[in-house]
């Protein structure tokens, strides 16, 4: 059986702009060849089954000839596999997609062409130029910047009678001989040019200017490749559109210390206000060396449920529903939450806590319970690990305290490399800081954000100030006051 070839274009960069159909054969695939530009993040969605090989270039030192990739794309696709040839932006683009497909058509071979957003197109507008407007441009022309220089068939002095916009992708390295050869053929020096480097990615930098001026701004800016070249008055509006990286946390760079399968909410949260997210997990949730002690609360009657966080509300009902059980055996008890985002979890499930404390710590709720807890039988389900404070309170008040073990947290082995340039690191709780602290180096100028009272008690005890503590226990309210705080230091004088 023959299998089938899919060349997809992955986007620019932000693995946000991956088309859905991509996304679906991604997921699919048996065998992906990808290229070198395509984020780390679309090629996570690649099945732990699947072959991954890349295949691309960059800086001109390909890793693999395009006539093997082309006989590769052939040869896998023959075993009978789902193929994904991989590239960035889109394959037609300047992608070499019509080669590989007349390959494949040649060989026999089915295939089907996904398009993906090219860089063109997108990079101009994360940097807030519109390659079309009304009043400066009707008019779009794409160049490749590859073969800028003598030997190219690129018709310069037609280009110079162009009034509209014209972007040379891959052609960073001949911005020089790409301004001289418009000038030359009649362009104005004064005609606006933008350079935009790593477009669509928090890295993304513009940097403005002229034909006669491009070349020492940039310079002097010291961009980084990969880059897009766009000149035209359409330049002019960068100022007035730039939308991209304007937003209020662009350019940080945020470790999330949160477990990785946690972390997609707090990493959402700061990747939309335009930061760079080093996703840095100190912690993993695993299941409980027993289920008796989570099964005595679900099979026995108490009074009070108390939830201390939302892995502990996860853990409780997975466990519920494998017992066959639902909410219904919940009726008739109190269910009492540290944290609003453990109420949100709780809520999800249909069931309303009749006790959210004010402070995101458990002994938070010794307050609102009565000084005689005589034949008041309460269970707390958390972590194996935890402070007992609490428990041990309610025990002194007569209260029957059982605690149900729901999880545990688990050391992860840490490579501290990505941890440079760092302005923010976050901590959600005490043993992400425990985790943290026992394997990181140092972070010299980083904030420490704390999502609340008891994880800054952590890092006081590692001999560290929370630079920032959260108002409220939420991860919406952390990434507030991150925002709030690099805000008002970058407004200091």
């Amino acid at each position: 059986m023959t299998g089938r070839v899919f060349l997809i274009g992955a986007g620019p960069g932000d693995p946000g702009l991956l088309t859905m159909r991509a996304a679906g054969l991604i997921a699919r695939a048996d065998f992906i060849a990808i290229d070198a530009l395509v984020s780390d993040a679309i090629a996570d969605r690649a099945p732990k089954t699947a072959e991954v090989v890349y295949v691309g270039k960059r800086a001109s030192k390909h890793a693999l000839p395009q006539d093997k990739i082309n006989q590769l794309l052939i040869d896998e696709a023959k075993k009978g596999k789902i193929v994904v040839r991989l590239k960035g932006g889109d394959p037609f683009v300047f992608g070499r997609g019509g080669e590989e497909a007349e390959e494949l058509a040649a060989a026999g071979v089915a295939f089907e062409i996904v398009p993906g957003i090219s860089s063109a197109l997108a990079g101009p507008a994360y940097a807030g130029i519109p390659v079309t407007h009304r009043s400066h441009a009707t008019s779009l022309t794409l160049v490749t910047g590859h073969e800028a220089d003598a030997s190219t068939g690129i018709k310069w002095e037609g280009l110079a009678q162009l009034d509209g916009t014209i972007v040379f992708l891959m052609g960073f390295a001949n911005l020089a001989t790409i301004a001289e050869r418009l000038t030359a053929n009649g362009v104005s020096p004064d005609r606006p040019v933008a350079v935009i480097s790593k477009a669509t990615t928090p890295e993304q930098r513009t940097v403005t200017g002229t034909l006669a001026t491009i070349e020492g701004n940039v310079a002097k800016a010291n961009l980084p490749t990969p880059a897009l070249i766009i000149v035209g008055e359409v330049v002019k509006l960068h100022d007035v559109i730039n939308w991209f990286e304007s937003k209020p946390l662009f350019g940080k760079r945020i470790v999330v210390t949160r477990a990785r399968e946690q972390a997609s909410e707090l990493k959402r949260l700061f990747e939309e206000s335009g930061a760079t997210v080093i996703q840095f997990p100190t912690i993993e949730i695993a299941p409980p060396e027993s289920f008796d002690s989570l099964d005595a609360a679900i099979d026995k009657h108490f009074d009070w449920l108390v939830f201390t966080s939302v892995n502990g509300v996860s853990a409780f009902f997975e466990r519920l529903f494998a017992k066959r059980k639902d909410v219904r055996s919940l009726a008739g008890i109190r269910i009492a939450c540290v944290g609003e985002t453990t109420a949100v979890s709780l809520r999800s499930r249909g069931v309303a806590p009749d006790l959210i404390p004010d402070k995101f710590m458990s002994t938070a709720l010794i307050p609102h319970f009565d000084a005689d807890l005589q034949k008041i039988r309460i269970a707390v389900i958390r972590a194996a690990e935890g402070r007992d404070e609490f428990i041990d309170e309610m025990r002194k008040r007569g209260a029957e305290v059982h605690l149900a073990v729901a999880y545990r947290t688990v050391p992860v082995a840490l490579n501290a490399d990505e941890l440079h340039d760092i302005d923010v690191v976050t901590f959600t709780s005490a043993s992400t800081v425990d985790n943290f602290f026992a394997s990181a180096p140092s972070l010299d100028g980083a904030l420490l954000a704390s999502i609340g009272p008891t994880t800054s008690d952590a890092l006081r005890k590692h001999g560290r100030r929370p630079d920032i503590e959260a108002s409220i226990a939420s991860i919406q309210a952390l990434h507030d006051a991150v925002h709030a705080e690099t805000r008002r230091r970058g407004e200091t004088p």
